[in-house]
């Protein structure tokens, strides 16, 4: 009996767990980057003399540059293919990772790591865009909870890597080093890739790629970040009319992509997702949460190694405890978000908010002793992390037609690398602000910055809970591939699963 080609496209993928593994070591080499860069940042700043500028433009050039590259990396998967995408980005990122390791000035660094974040944000999307296109109902939830999992332990094991380098090699070699340790692995997921990803892609609409909104989008955020990270410099005069300049840039950008999708041309990003409401309260919720997380680890970082005058293998150790909490809770809650849904990502930005208040709190003592209780605070926000990245991101995805699914996850990742990139810098502003008004007292500019970020996690929390209160739960499908007309997940009304009583 032959199938048919509709049939062939809409049953489940058989070597799909196989080939998720490639997907997780490629998203792993992502974070891991990510992560260990945070460890080894005081000595690449001794080993350069950074300026406080540069330093705050090496985290946020690659945030700014990842995050920008993803709506239309997104596209190109979607048209052109996911696997192709997907491994023309890992070889690229490991070309960039070379530049970065044998960078010799602060500029030299600058434009290594914006090219690092522009190979990252090709190719985050196309993971996304994978696990979308692999999977369906209840196994997209494990997958994307195996995913943020995944998230958790790079988190969790990067600034280990990192910490364990920078001691064995010493300062001036081992940041090199962190940035080589990519090449081994990232040659493991090319070989993987190559082997197990599905040749077989879902056909998206060829259109030329929107290259003025594209780059309206970066004018508008470079407009509103340029006066956040002048104004941690003593000698600069922050621009502060800028900002008013990015939000009228921003307005274009939102009339350009109207135009676009009106003359049914191929907008960078499709206004219509905006209107599914399980779309765009879980990407707000995305944009405030990952506004606040990335700064943690770069604040503690800096806490430990001094303020506390620890290693970085020390260091590491002790923000541990966030990134293995988050790496539990990640894949309880990406088996359970069909069930509770938006309440359960309610849950997580509380009980992160109250660890991180509590971390801020505790940081501006000052003293060695509260390093445990620092730890312990640390460990109840990742718990609560878990619980927002997995099923956020399987809710924001629900309604998405798997042809779409790598534009609409370039979408929802650039609003939370957007998040980071104005985040992270304003954090790290108010931590070199605290800095200079407390005469090198880093305890007390640590807790300036956390405090910052305890204060972005409650509007994360506020905004979930307004949607979980206003628009009900929302449960995912367990329908198989194939159900509907684009075999996608669908929100189902709120209510009990069936054979369990109301609560």
């Amino acid at each position: 009996m032959t199938t048919s080609a509709h049939d062939a496209a809409t049953e489940p993928d058989p070597r799909r767990w196989a080939a998720l593994v490639a997907c997780l070591l490629a998203g792993f080499l992502v974070l891991l980057d990510g992560s260990m860069i945070n460890v080894a940042l005081p000595s690449i700043e001794r080993s350069l003399d950074l300026t406080p500028t540069e330093v705050t433009w090496t985290l946020s050039g690659y945030i700014l540059a990842f995050g920008l590259t993803l709506v239309t990396a997104g596209r190109l998967g979607d048209d052109y293919g996911r696997r192709r995408m997907f491994l023309i980005a890992i070889v690229l990122f490991l070309i960039s990772a070379l530049f970065c390791g044998a960078a010799q000035s602060g500029t030299w660094l600058l434009v290594s790591r914006v090219a690092r974040g522009f190979t990252a944000g090709l190719l985050n999307p196309q993971i996304v865009g994978l696990i979308q296109q692999m999977f369906t109902g209840r196994e997209r939830g494990k997958a994307f909870g195996l995913y943020a999992a995944t998230v958790g332990i790079s988190t969790a094991v990067g600034p280990l890597i990192g910490g364990s380098i920078m001691s064995l090699a010493g300062p001036e070699i081992g940041w090199r080093l962190v940035f080589y340790v990519s090449v081994p692995i990232g040659l493991a997921a090319l070989f993987l890739a190559i082997r197990l990803l599905p040749r077989q892609e879902v056909p998206g609409t060829r259109g030329r790629l929107d290259l003025v909104g594209a780059g309206l989008l970066g004018l508008g955020v470079v407009s509103v970040l340029l006066p956040v990270i002048q104004a941690g410099e003593a000698e600069t005069t922050p621009s502060w009319w800028l900002i008013a300049v990015g939000f009228a840039i921003f307005a274009a950008f939102l009339v350009w992509e109207r135009r676009l999708e009106q003359l049914d041309r191929h907008p960078l990003v499709k206004l219509k997702l905006l209107s599914m409401r399980s779309y765009s309260t879980a990407a707000l919720t995305g944009f405030c949460f990952f506004a606040a997380q990335p700064s943690i680890f770069v604040l503690c970082q800096i806490y430990f190694q001094r303020g506390m005058q620890f290693s970085p293998l020390q260091a590491s150790l002790a923000t541990m405890p966030y990134a293995v909490g988050s790496a539990i809770t990640a894949i309880v809650g990406g088996r359970i978000v069909h069930r509770y849904g938006r309440w359960l990502v309610t849950a997580g930005c509380l009980v992160t908010t109250v660890g991180m208040g509590l971390t801020a709190t505790v940081a501006s003592t000052g003293t060695s002793d509260t390093t445990i209780l620092l730890m312990g605070s640390l460990l109840v926000g990742g718990l609560g992390a878990g619980l927002v990245i997995a099923p956020n991101q399987t809710l924001v995805m629900s309604e998405i037609p798997k042809q779409e699914g790598g534009t609409a996850a370039g979408v929802y990742q650039t609003g939370l690398r957007v998040g980071s990139s104005i985040g992270v810098p304003l954090a790290m502003t108010l931590y070199f602000i605290g800095l200079a008004g407390t005469s090198g007292d880093v305890p007390t500019a640590v807790s300036m910055g956390m405090t910052t970020t305890t204060s972005i996690f409650a509007v994360a929390l506020l905004v979930t809970l307004a949607s979980a209160v206003f628009l009900g739960r929302q449960s995912v499908s367990t329908a198989p591939a194939g159900h509907g007309r684009s075999g996608h997940l669908a929100a189902v009304p709120a209510g009990p699963p069936p054979g369990r009583p109301p609560a």
